[in-house]
């Protein structure tokens, strides 16, 4: 009987700290200043390799209301590991192509292309920011074969296209690198306007062929002759 005195204090004493706890206005706000300091948990940046004008990573981390991670990358004092080649989308018409990549994990300062035909030097286009991915091939002519191949370039120096199939110089016969290389082959359909030409000269030498045989046929006739048939004769 000595212990029921004691434990009805004691639930005495919780219930009455308890209900000081709930009226006290700074518990609540020891509460939320505990879940506002609690970290949140760290996502991916929203940051794509192939995607065109990509503002870089650093950036999207500073600008984040909450933590994001970037993908690795490789040291700033070596050069930038090669990109790699995506799609490369022809326009017969005007004898361009849109040539699309994505970054390598690696720091980049800036980009360019480099375009061989045949066995020539490569041409090389403008510098591009780092932020760029797609850009624009023109002048190119209708049923050549050209190699394009997109260089990274930082302070260290620039990307290695050699390893894809051998000397820069080589052309389109040096290029047989892998699938996910920063080259590739880029061949040029006639334009569609030459097909019809094509295809009217065809025709117009198909006619002139038939006329000449109808010509032929007619002077053999004339000069050969044809033997008539005699018509019969009627009755008397």
């Amino acid at each position: 009987m000595l212990g029921s005195p004691c434990l009805l204090w004691l639930l005495a004493v919780t219930s009455s700290v308890l209900r000081a706890q709930l009226l006290d206005p700074e518990y609540y706000e020891e509460e939320e200043d505990e879940a506002l300091l609690s970290p949140l948990p760290a996502v991916l940046c929203d940051y794509d390799r192939c995607r065109h004008l990509q503002v870089p990573c650093k950036e999207l981390q500073e600008a984040s209301p909450r933590p994001c991670l970037c993908p690795g990358l490789s040291s700033p004092g070596q050069p930038p590991a090669p990109p790699r080649l995506g799609e490369v989308h022809v326009v017969a018409e005007v004898g361009s192509a849109l040539v699309h990549w994505c970054a390598p994990s690696s720091p980049v300062q800036q980009y360019w292309l480099l375009l061989w035909e045949g066995s020539g030097a490569p041409q090389k286009g403008p510098p591009l920011n780092s932020t760029v991915r797609r850009a624009e091939l023109k002048g190119l002519k209708p049923g050549s074969a050209y190699v394009v191949c997109v260089v990274a370039a930082n302070a260290a120096g620039e990307s290695n296209v050699t390893a894809v199939g051998g000397a820069r110089g080589e052309g389109p016969e040096g290029v047989g690198g892998p699938a996910f290389g920063p080259c590739g082959r880029l061949a040029m359909p006639p334009r569609p306007f030459s097909l019809v030409h094509a295809a009217v000269g065809v025709g117009t030498a198909l006619a002139l062929l038939s006329c000449g045989a109808l010509v032929w046929h007619f002077c053999l006739r004339q000069r050969c002759g044809c033997p008539r048939r005699s018509r019969p004769t009627a009755g008397l």
